[in-house]
């Protein structure tokens, strides 16, 4: 049997996550230990708050990654044999494997977080979700919308088969959306998001992030992690610190790393953490293989 564990992304909160985890003791602490770290009471903000509350991204990329580790932790014996995340949650991924510590893990994401918010604020720029288009469609319309108009939009998530992610200026993205109906798209919707993430407009965050992680420790991890920007298994801890950079501009080729890890063998699927996200995708992109999810 080959487990694997995985990790949702930001867009996985909802009001009150992680509260029935609270009675247990081990959770309690790292509920505490979070605040610490933080510097302002997370705990009360995913118990109490509002949706709103929880949109801001320096809010959720923690709160969705605590409530994903505290989750793996709740489940007895879970011995990964590959892990993998959404975005935000392939630093879930790295520390269920031992790459990252806990807190390690928390102060990277968070700096993540409010760098990606600061670079969010220096240009209008979104993202949209297109459905019922082949990907290279939507390649093709992104790469010709960009040279046609100077405007830039990219494939941001790859998340399931007839469901790409697509991300960049506001401008060019309604360009996209209009361009990509035509196309046949079943549709082409503007996302509720603050900002291009998975674009050249992360750029200015990545320094901030190159810096922070350049000083963690990173360890060998007791199986492969399978990132995001490659889409393949990764064990080299220079690798991953470089992929993690990366995925800041990169695309998140999540339907290709799921392949990936069926092409090696794996037996079953667990989604660690808030919502049911990455079961539906995993579902989408194979109905083959058993998925569950631990909450």
């Amino acid at each position: 049997m080959i487990h694997a564990f995985v990790f949702p992304g930001q867009g996985a909160q909802y009001p009150g996550m992680g509260k029935p985890h609270y009675d247990n003791a081990f959770a309690k602490r790292m509920f505490h230990q979070a605040n610490e770290i933080l510097g302002f009471k997370i705990s009360d903000i995913m118990f109490n708050g509002t949706d709103e509350d929880l949109k801001q991204t320096k809010v959720t990329q923690p709160a969705v990654f605590l409530h994903s580790i505290i989750a793996f932790k709740s489940i007895e014996g879970a011995e990964p044999h590959m892990v993998a995340g959404h975005s935000l949650g392939e630093f879930s991924a790295l520390v269920a494997n031992g790459t990252l510590s806990f807190e390690d893990g928390l102060r990277l994401v968070s700096i993540r977080a409010q760098a990606m918010q600061k670079a969010c604020e220096l240009i209008p720029s979104t993202m949209a979700a297109v459905l019922g288009l082949e990907d290279e469609k939507v390649e093709e319309i992104c790469a010709q919308v960009t040279k046609e108009s100077g405007e830039i939009v990219v494939p941001a998530n790859y998340n399931c088969p007839g469901q790409l992610v697509i991300s960049g200026t506001v401008k060019g993205i309604e360009i996209a959306c209009e361009a990509l109906k035509v196309a046949g798209a079943r549709r082409a919707m503007i996302l509720p998001v603050g900002g291009a993430f998975h674009s050249p407009l992360m750029a200015p965050a990545k320094d901030e992030l190159a810096a922070a992680i350049k000083n963690t420790s990173f360890h060998k991890g007791s199986c492969p992690v399978y990132q995001n920007v490659v889409a393949k298994a990764v064990r080299d801890t220079g690798e991953i610190r470089q992929n993690l950079i990366n995925q800041l501009t990169g695309a998140v080729r999540w339907t290709q790393s799921v392949r990936a890890m069926i092409a090696d063998n794996v037996t079953d699927f667990t989604e660690a953490g808030p919502g049911k996200v990455l079961q539906g995708l995993i579902q989408k992109i194979d109905k083959n293989v058993p998925v569950k999810g631990v909450n």
